[in-house]
């Protein structure tokens, strides 16, 4: 989905209402909501599902960590 001017796109927007939320809330409010959505997603996929989810995400970590350094040898 493209930018036109005066229209936002969904990531766009999403980044901004995320902005203004952590805004009204303060830092400590925003990191509360992370926490409490991180406890229900555990609650959903249970303990060796969240355990998966985790190690999913450290390996995309990884995987983006050697890109950059890829990127910046050459």
């Amino acid at each position: 989905m493209a930018e036109r001017e005066g229209e936002l796109t969904v990531r766009e927007a999403g980044k901004r209402g995320g902005e203004i939320r952590k805004q009204q809330l303060g830092h400590e409010g925003y990191e509360e909501i992370g926490r409490l959505g991180g406890e229900a997603r555990k609650r959903e996929l249970g303990h060796e599902g969240y355990e998966e989810l985790g190690q999913k995400g450290g390996q995309r970590v990884r995987e983006l960590i050697e890109k950059g350094k890829r990127a910046e040898s050459g």
